[in-house]
């Protein structure tokens, strides 16, 4: 899916790397990025240094809260990357994350994200029903968000919502660019093909 999306080279900023398994296989498999990954539990950052070691493309991970107004990185980024953070998170790191993006992405960058959903225009999986009443078992302010609510805080934040992808289990990847009068920009290599 990242090869399918991102151009060949380019920058990419990860929000909430967790133990690293992400960076580490991602960055490997596109070794035209420079990877930074980051997380906001600074005792995850040796596990992820660990999962990244021998990798020349990835850089130092570094503690970043996404609620923070002023994320500690050298941006800007062609990409950002997010996994599963937006369920098992307060509900004020969605617009965060989008605004945060929009700070720090270049003119043509875009947001990923991965993880589940819930569709207003599509059945929710059982499994995904039972996982989103466990989460908020386990933190009220934890649980599956809305697709349509996190594209409209994308949006408040400049951002659009280009692609939806289906993964397996459930899981949803997607695509947000900047708006622009014609739409959203795309990464050079795509907006050819538009």
């Amino acid at each position: 899916m990242l090869q399918r999306v991102l151009p060949q080279s380019g920058r990419l900023l990860e929000v909430a790397s967790g133990s690293g398994q992400h960076a580490a296989h991602f960055a490997a498999a596109l070794p035209g990025w420079v990877w930074q990954p980051t997380e906001t539990d600074r005792e995850a950052l040796e596990s992820i240094a660990d999962w990244c070691g021998g990798l020349t493309n990835v850089r130092a991970p570094k503690v970043l809260d996404v609620l923070a107004t002023d994320w500690p990185v050298d941006g800007p980024f062609d990409a950002i990357f997010c996994a599963n953070m937006l369920h098992i998170a307060p509900w004020a790191t969605c617009a965060a994350l989008m605004q945060g993006a929009a700070r720090h992405l270049t003119t043509r960058g875009v947001l990923i994200t991965y993880g589940p959903y819930l569709d207003d225009e599509r059945p929710t999986a059982p499994s995904n029903l039972d996982f989103d009443a466990d989460l908020r078992q386990r933190n009220p302010a934890w649980g599956l968000r809305r697709l349509r609510e996190v594209a409209r805080q994308a949006g408040d934040a400049g951002l659009a919502l280009r692609e939806r992808v289906e993964m397996p289990a459930n899981n949803l990847t997607l695509v947000f660019g900047r708006h622009t009068a014609k739409g959203f920009d795309a990464p050079p290599d795509q907006a050819a093909s538009r």
